[in-house]
């Protein structure tokens, strides 16, 4: 597809990277070719895999700081636990919602019981750098129910407003700054109308394929868009995408490992933090992930 469409900042294809047994994630976000749209600066797509019975994910405890994270499964389900005493499994069309601030610990895993059997995961992890204001917040963690979510129809696409605000709707998930996170689930021959109030926006495409100006928009692609421009996707076969976006934050944010901030010694601080056991554990869990060398890497910052 070209790149130089009038409505299209930016094409992105994104790597595939093994997690270990068999799982994979592609990384959309952050990008050679942009590292944020509006706050967010991590978009993982999991799987699709099909766990064998007696396997399943394993993300052991790890920290995050200055960031809200948003699970949204296709398929599947995950346990999640915290160092704020939070349990909770996530199905598909329900959303975990994840306050990071000043610092949380979580775990990811496969319950016991699907564990046993065996079944498929797929789903969608995001990251939100907070605004500089929150980046210390108290952190904390908010689990929505499917049918709490706003659910829209507009030109034959099935819309669910996942967070912040689209077309008038609001979702009930607390955010910190102005965005849109939507599931767009297009039929046959549909269309759907992308405004251009925010100033950064998003496509990514999970099935199918969807167009733009007579370009093809495959599964596994993200378009990042062009600023103040309202366009208009199609699909003639029926597909699936993600549409986000915001308002960028008024400060650089710089990210290393699971750790985003609007500085670098905010960074360096966490890691000695988490090096130095003090983060509060996850309660009936004594594994944890070691942090990487911090000298091996400098945190990215979206000037770069």
């Amino acid at each position: 597809m070209p790149t130089d469409l009038p409505n299209v900042a930016h094409l992105i294809i994104p790597p595939v990277r093994d997690l270990g047994d068999g799982f994979h994630v592609k990384r959309v976000l952050p990008a050679r070719e942009q590292m944020m749209v509006g706050p967010f600066i991590f978009f993982d797509e999991m799987g699709p895999i099909h766990f064998k019975s007696g396997n399943g994910l394993d993300v052991r405890p790890h920290p995050h700081i200055g960031l809200a994270t948003v699970t949204y499964l296709f398929e599947g389900e995950i346990l999640h636990r915290d160092s704020v005493g939070s349990v909770q499994t996530i199905r598909p069309g329900e959303v975990n919602w994840m306050t990071a601030g000043r610092g949380i610990v979580h775990s990811e895993r496969t319950g016991s019981e699907l564990r046993a059997s065996g079944g498929p995961l797929a789903g969608i992890q995001l990251w939100l750098a907070l605004p500089k204001r929150d980046e210390e917040t108290p952190p904390s963690f908010t689990h929505f129910d499917a049918p709490q979510l706003p659910r829209l129809i507009a030109g034959g696409v099935e819309l669910t407003l996942i967070a912040g605000e689209w077309l008038g709707a609001r979702s009930p998930v607390q955010v910190f700054s102005p965005l849109f996170y939507v599931d767009a689930q297009f039929a046959r021959g549909s269309k759907l109308v992308m405004p251009a109030g925010y100033e950064q926006r998003a496509l990514y495409v999970t099935h199918g394929v969807i167009e733009l100006d007579g370009h093809r928009i495959e599964a596994s692609q993200m378009l990042v868009l062009q600023p103040g421009k309202e366009v208009t996707f199609t699909s003639r076969d029926g597909a699936r995408a993600m549409l986000l976006g915001g308002e960028p934050l008024e400060e650089a944010r710089y990210i290393w490992w699971n750790f985003v901030a609007s500085s670098a010694e905010r960074i360096r601080q966490a890691q000695a933090d988490w090096r130095d056991g003090k983060f509060a554990a996850v309660p009936g869990e004594t594994e944890f992930i070691p942090a990487p060398d911090m000298n091996s890497v400098r945190p990215r910052s979206s000037d770069d």
